[in-house]
């Protein structure tokens, strides 16, 4: 187990024209999996659609408004997660992902903290996430940190929301800060 302190997590500041540090690699990876798990695996990024491929292309262009956060060890960016920018009081958790060979480390909850703790600075009172339904690993995560399932603002089928106040949202980014 990777000593918590070891773990950095910030804010990927998306500059330069190249993605060194970045979390270009992490999002082809999610991507691709989530791919292969609906069903419709494609061999490599260039294969993905449109929307997914723009964000492994550029993340910098595809989340200009958004808050990424890439969480590291030494100088190995291992996971990685999306805060949209607050829309009427919420703002939303998007790709999640932590590298495989780093997972069961924390570094996936230390990222979800340091989102809620980013989301309370900003002053959002709801905080919501969408996951699919066969992630059930995930779900029993967010479930851990006080997210529940709420109705609906996605009509995928097998796609799952949460969400969690701003009251949850500040205990959970109060203890995420310790990362």
């Amino acid at each position: 187990m990777t000593d918590p302190h070891d773990v950095a997590i910030v804010r990927w500041p998306g500059q330069g024209s190249g993605d060194q540090g970045g979390p270009a690699a992490l999002l082809a990876a999610y991507h691709l999996q989530t791919q292969t798990e609906k069903g419709e695996a494609v061999a490599d990024a260039n294969g993905l659609p449109d929307r997914y491929r723009a964000e492994v292309l550029d993340p910098r262009a595809a989340f200009a408004d958004d808050a990424v956060l890439v969480a590291s060890i030494g100088d190995t960016v291992v996971g990685c997660l999306v805060v949209t920018a607050p829309v009427g009081g919420r703002c939303e958790i998007k790709r999640l992902w932590t590298d495989p060979a780093f997972r069961g480390r924390g570094i996936a909850s230390g990222l979800v903290g340091a989102a809620l703790a980013h989301a309370a600075e900003g002053g959002v009172s709801t905080v919501r996430l969408s996951v699919w339904r066969w992630r059930a690993g995930a779900i029993a995560l967010y479930e851990r940190l006080g997210f529940t399932v709420t109705e609906s603002w996605d009509e995928r089928d097998q796609l799952v929301c949460m969400e969690r106040t701003a009251e949850a949202v500040t205990v959970v980014a109060t203890e995420g800060a310790k990362v």
